[in-house]
């Protein structure tokens, strides 16, 4: 890993979460049209999520910016993915989810192994002698 690999993965999550959430924004009923499931019974549900995802973008914007000073971000990174694959994961081994959810976690499962390791390298450079 270097930092030139942390500010591109930043930078695609960035992209990642923000599509996500204007898609669901905007659109929301749209992916529940194509996947062929049935809608919550208010698509302010679905909008909420949505802004947090945008929020989510923008956080990962600014770790692509300059990932060692705001490494603590990655952390609140880290928090997203394990819930949202975690709840999706749990879901699916126990009472079933929808399948448009499954690939998005799988995504996040991905997200969250690069955001740790990311986490650990600039750890590794903030606590490097200064040359």
């Amino acid at each position: 890993m270097n930092i030139t690999i942390v500010k591109g993965l930043f930078i695609i999550a960035a992209i990642y979460d923000g599509v996500l959430g204007l898609l669901f924004l905007i659109a929301p009923g749209l992916a529940f049209e194509m996947f062929e499931v049935v809608p919550p019974n208010h698509f302010g549900y679905v909008q909420f999520p949505a802004l947090l995802l945008l929020i989510f973008a923008a956080m990962f914007y600014r770790v692509s910016q300059d990932p060692v000073p705001n490494r603590f971000i990655m952390l609140y990174g880290v928090a997203l993915k394990t819930s949202y694959s975690g709840i999706v994961f749990y879901y699916m081994l126990t009472t079933g989810v929808p399948a448009m959810w499954v690939p998005w976690a799988w995504a996040d499962l991905v997200f969250l192994v690069l955001f740790l390791m990311s986490w650990n390298y600039t750890g590794r450079l903030a606590n490097a002698p200064a040359e």
